[in-house]
């Protein structure tokens, strides 16, 4: 009876931040989608907030989220929520197909649709590993990285064209307050060559084939890395893409109230499925 009523349940959801943040990125939408009533938790990546000790590795992220699932209990649906890193590592988890994710109700991907084995990743990765072998700037490396990507004409709607959710429902511009960017650690940027290292051998287009459930794509309409967004949105077997106008690649926190909408659609969207 037990594990019927947890099969039964909403979905419970599991955040994921991107590289060089923590899971305090995701405190607007921890608290959302508990006001739905889904139980949430916001993990932190190898290298990252409490596990700042560790290395990441894409074979510890995976155990991290498994963790995550593992605690909701057994037989629970799960929703995963990633952004870039965390958007990567999760379609790789998703598409492992082991008894974890075969709890998966579904994926929402923010700021991930260019694939690691395509040349931006590839490009990120390659100039911050020659920067921290010559013990230069690994920022400069980055803002010439950011100059080139910003070069290459964006796909579908241009930046600050006006956008709707799948559903229709306007999404909106809103302020982003000062303290919604805070977060009590900052990784050092040697994680960037780790992480990229770990991604440049997986393919999120592979992932996305593989994965035998919903994933919803979400990117900002200012994020020069949506370059193969179209690509992603084809490759999965069961896609839907919103792209937020006013947001940029931290979309979670440059647009809350419309991403947040965007999780209530999908997570509803989901538990209709299920």
């Amino acid at each position: 009876m037990e594990a019927m009523d947890s099969q039964l349940a909403p979905p419970a959801v599991v955040f994921v931040h991107g590289m060089r943040t923590s899971s305090a990125i995701w405190r607007e939408q921890l608290a959302h989608v508990r006001r739905l009533g889904h139980d949430a938790t916001a993990v932190d990546l190898p290298a990252h907030g409490a596990r700042r000790e560790e290395r990441f590795t894409m074979p510890r992220a995976f155990e991290v989220i498994d963790d995550a699932v593992a605690g909701f209990g057994p037989g629970r649906p799960v929703a995963v929520v990633g952004l870039s890193l965390g958007g990567y590592t999760s379609l790789a988890w998703a598409a492992r197909g082991t008894p974890h994710t075969a709890r998966l109700a579904g994926v929402i991907a923010a700021a991930c649709t260019s694939d690691p084995k395509g040349k931006p990743v590839a490009l990120y990765r390659d100039l911050a590993q020659g920067f921290v072998d010559a013990g230069g700037g690994v920022r400069a490396a980055i803002s010439k990285v950011s100059d080139v990507v910003r070069g290459v004409p964006l796909p579908g709607r241009r930046p600050g064209r006006s956008s709707t959710s799948p559903g229709g429902a306007d999404l909106r511009k809103v302020a982003v307050t000062p303290d919604q960017n805070a977060e009590p650690y900052r990784p050092g940027w040697h994680v960037v060559t780790d992480a990229l290292t770990h991604l440049a051998g997986r393919s999120s287009l592979d992932a996305l084939r593989r994965i035998d459930a919903p994933v919803w794509l979400v990117n900002g309409a200012r994020d020069h890395m949506r370059l193969e967004e179209r690509r992603h949105l084809r490759a999965a077997r069961d896609a839907s893409l919103v792209v937020l106008p006013g947001a940029g690649h931290d979309v979670n926190t440059d647009d809350p109230v419309s991403f947040n909408r965007v999780l209530t659609r999908a997570l509803t969207s989901f538990s209709a499925a299920a």
